[in-house]
């Protein structure tokens, strides 16, 4: 299967020739460092009881010089979800002092909420331009053997640790949400896992995986959609829950008739499995794969999430309803009613 799949699509960024070529137009990006970059890291109580700050919206400070926006790690995001945790900070732990604290469905539920960084850096220092709101980071410390292996998240343009590598556009086209939601297809994932031995997810295996390039999804139908019709409709529903990511949903055309940003979509787990199901039907067909056995087997080697799902659900709920999308896509009904 693997094999097969890298016949069919380029990795990331192909070096073979000695020269780098990229697949898709991104550039990857390590903001600061955890230990190098300390220095420059501000906690609430030193922003409030020295550097003269106060609180203001989207969990920022601000104080007569500028600004002071949240460091985000790779701990505080999971899949899709830029607010899967806060940082819980217990001195009494020598080794590990910062854990994370996961957000709960009543804060997830609420669209402004914001989670608490362990830091804060100066808005300035981060170097975004005023343009650029929001960008694609993945967590770099993971492993094969944890429920999945690749997580992405669209987040808000702060500032980020060296646990959450980001993958920055370098056109102006801004379309590396799709990557964002490659990274996260249980295809992927498969690969990947094949690729990485240790607890991280380095550059270098990073640049190997095979991706869909960004051609294909607009050149891929199911029915009258297009698999980037399909793709932004979730991906824009799974990561606007907040109103922080108001300019996300701003850049993917999710306005009202006078042009307002509508309100954020309701946190709902349910819903969310669905979306991610057809989100996962969707780059297997991208990926060539419409087998049922082989997606059967690909999704056997994910045994965490299948103990995770057999417990609350009493079946492997997310296999199912890919494997219904699979049939209902391949009819051409991207909107289908598919229950299970």
């Amino acid at each position: 299967i693997t094999t097969a799949i890298y016949g069919r699509l380029p990795v990331l960024v192909d070096r073979s020739s000695g020269k780098a070529r990229s697949a898709w137009p991104v550039g990857y990006r390590r903001m600061f460092d955890m230990t190098n970059d300390s220095g420059r890291f501000y906690t609430r109580q030193r922003l409030q009881n020295e550097e003269g700050a106060w609180p203001i919206a989207g969990n920022r400070f601000e104080n007569a010089e500028g600004k002071f926006v949240p460091l985000y790690e790779g701990k505080m995001v999971q899949a899709f979800d830029h607010r899967a945790a806060s940082i819980r900070v217990d001195l009494t732990n020598v080794h590990r002092p910062a854990q994370p604290d996961p957000a709960s469905e009543s804060q997830h539920g609420d669209p402004a909420w914001c989670p608490t960084p362990q830091y804060w850096v100066r808005e300035a220092d981060c170097g975004w331009e005023p343009t650029r709101s929001w960008v694609v980071g993945f967590k770099e410390v993971t492993a094969p053997t944890n429920e999945r292996s690749v997580i992405s998240a669209v987040v808000p343009a702060v500032g980020f640790g060296n646990t959450l590598p980001l993958l920055v556009g370098e056109r102006d086209e801004c379309r590396e949400w799709l990557l964002a939601a490659n990274l996260n297809s249980l295809v992927l994932d498969f690969v990947a896992r094949q690729k990485i031995h240790g607890q991280h997810l380095n550059l270098f295996v990073m640049e190997q995986l095979p991706v869909v390039p960004p051609d294909l999804y607009a050149s891929t139908f199911f029915g009258s959609k297009t698999a980037e019709d399909v793709i932004r409709e979730d991906v824009l529903e799974l990561t606007y829950t907040s109103e922080d990511m108001a300019p996300f949903a701003r850049h993917l055309g999710h306005l009202d008739a006078s042009g307002d940003v509508l309100p954020p979509f309701r946190w709902d787990p349910e819903r969310r499995l669905r979306l991610r199901a057809r989100v996962d039907a969707v780059f297997f067909h991208l990926y060539g794969i419409t087998d049922r056995d082989e997606i059967r087997y690909i999704f056997s080697t994910f045994p965490a999430v299948e103990k995770a799902e057999r417990k609350r659900y009493g079946a492997y709920r997310s296999r199912d309803l890919c494997l219904n999308w699979m049939n209902a896509l391949a009819a051409g009904r991207p909107d289908a009613d598919v229950a299970g």
